[in-house]
């Protein structure tokens, strides 16, 4: 199954992507005369792709682990311009930063699981530290799946912080990183009582060296590496497939399904599968003549016009998307005009914000551009994009909230390449077959920021999908 999960991916994934200079790692896989570039257009009726077991999936995770620790850790170390990285989490209690360095086995950290990077070329003072590795330590009771070297012997020395403190006071380190920070959770994973603990043990001379992981933490959690982006087409078009399955009659009958039906559909679909949600489905529905998103038991009916917010995790990658659908009344065969122009305005606000990413800008800055163009073409938007990989509101810079379209602290870090993001917005448009009605029309795809261009990972969606009405007469999308 791993065999024909990997070519599956292979066929949809462009050379380039991985063969990027800048991007981290050597990649998983080899692109064949098959495989095709990242389109604009998602695929109309995407087809599941073939789910690996859950061994399966242990060994890509763990595959692309590895290549995340060789390939990262040096780059962001020595960019951020720090010697020493200490991470700490106790059992079920894990910093953000420690639980995505965990092996597939390991499901949470053990009693109190220390890990520390050492560069030893920056302690040294050598100016060229190019493909020089990173010492990798865990000072824990157990090991960590071959990843980190035990440094630890509990039969030797008892106190656990104090051999951290001998580790660190050997290397005589520069810098100190340690995850504490006033504005990310991604590098706030330090308690106070480890910290005392910690710092107790050290000599005064270290203590000073302490210094915050904050941005250790942030690029290596949103540093997508050549084999995550050789997995990710099919990660995305797995949650674009259930999507599709979704908005079919095999899911709704109008007239009986309600949108909490829809929901639940999700949740039980994904249990089949053996795949997580990252949060629980939303289903809104819109209508003529209604005010706002109706939801829960409303029933859903031909002329509605549905909106969908679904996301799952998946050998650790997230995916979220945002889709729109139409049921179709008797004698309909495609959606109002209104409502394609709609979704037509949404994805021009797409190509704004695409075309404001630019490598070292903050993300408040890309927001302001984005916003600006597309007033200036007519359109109502509110943009509110987020970084996405190994968390699905990821680390790195906001851009815009949709409570809040001004520039913001959270907005303020630069957007860097190798990141992938959730293309997350909206567009408010009248719709003259519904008597000017303001409409709803909210988009969401995940995409790869390479450094120069934005790229939809799996395509967006460009056309709303119809759904039959389930009248006689009424459409032949059943």
């Amino acid at each position: 199954m791993i065999r024909i999960f990997l070519a599956a991916l292979a066929a949809c994934l462009p050379a380039t992507l991985w063969a990027t200079p800048q991007a981290p790692g050597a990649g998983l896989l080899v692109a064949g005369p098959d495989a095709i570039a990242m389109g604009q257009t998602e695929q109309d009726v995407p087809a599941l792709p073939p789910v690996p077991t859950m061994r399966e999936r242990a060994k890509l995770i763990d595959i692309i682990l590895a290549e995340r620790l060789d390939a990262i850790i040096p780059q962001i170390m020595r960019e951020q311009g720090i010697d020493m990285w200490l991470l700490m989490s106790r059992e079920y209690f894990e910093d953000p930063v420690t639980a995505s360095m965990l092996d597939a086995k390991s499901m949470s950290a053990r009693r109190r699981t220390i890990l520390i990077f050492h560069d030893t070329c920056q302690t040294s003072g050598e100016t060229d530290c190019e493909g020089k590795p990173v010492e990798r330590f865990t000072v824990s009771r157990y090991g960590l799946a071959g990843l980190f070297e035990p440094a630890w012997n509990p039969d030797e020395q008892p106190d656990q912080w104090q051999a951290v403190a001998d580790i660190i006071d050997a290397r005589d380190p520069a810098k100190i990183a340690v995850n504490y920070s006033d504005l990310t959770a991604f590098g706030d994973g330090m308690t106070l009582s480890q910290y005392r603990l910690m710092t107790a043990k050290l000599p005064e001379k270290l203590r000073a060296r302490i210094v915050s992981g904050e941005g250790l933490s942030t690029r290596w959690l949103e540093t997508r590496t050549a084999s995550e982006m050789a997995l990710y087409p099919a990660i995305v078009r797995t949650a674009h497939a259930i999507i599709g399955e979704a908005f079919s009659r095999k899911v709704i009958t109008p007239g009986e399904t309600t949108a909490a039906d829809m929901q639940w559909w999700y949740r039980q679909r994904l249990a089949e599968l053996g795949i997580t949600p990252w949060f629980h489905p939303s289903i809104g529905i819109q209508r003529e003549g209604a005010k706002g998103m109706l939801s829960g038991d409303t029933v859903i009916q031909p002329g509605d016009l549905l909106w969908t917010d679904f996301g799952i995790t998946y050998m650790r990658l997230n995916t979220d998307t945002q889709h729109l659908a139409y049921v179709l009344k008797p004698g309909e065969r495609e959606a109002p005009k209104g409502l394609r122009d709609g979704l037509a305005a949404s994805n021009r606000v797409q190509d704004f914000l695409s075309a404001a990413f630019k490598s070292g800008i903050s993300g408040n800055y890309a927001l302001a551009q984005a916003r600006t163009q597309a007033m200036a073409a007519g359109l109502d938007p509110s943009i509110y994009t987020h970084p996405i990989g190994l968390h699905g509101h990821g680390a790195g810079p906001a851009i815009g909230f949709w409570d809040n379209q001004d520039p913001t602290p959270r907005g303020a870090g630069m957007i860097n390449p190798n990141t992938a993001w959730s293309i997350e917005l909206t567009s408010y448009s009248e719709v003259p077959e519904w008597g000017g009605q303001r409409v709803d029309f909210r988009t969401e795809e995940d995409a790869f920021f390479d450094g120069k261009t934005v790229r939809y990972i799996d395509g967006r969606q460009t056309e709303i999908t119809l759904i039959g009405g389930g009248v006689e007469g009424a459409s032949d999308f059943e």
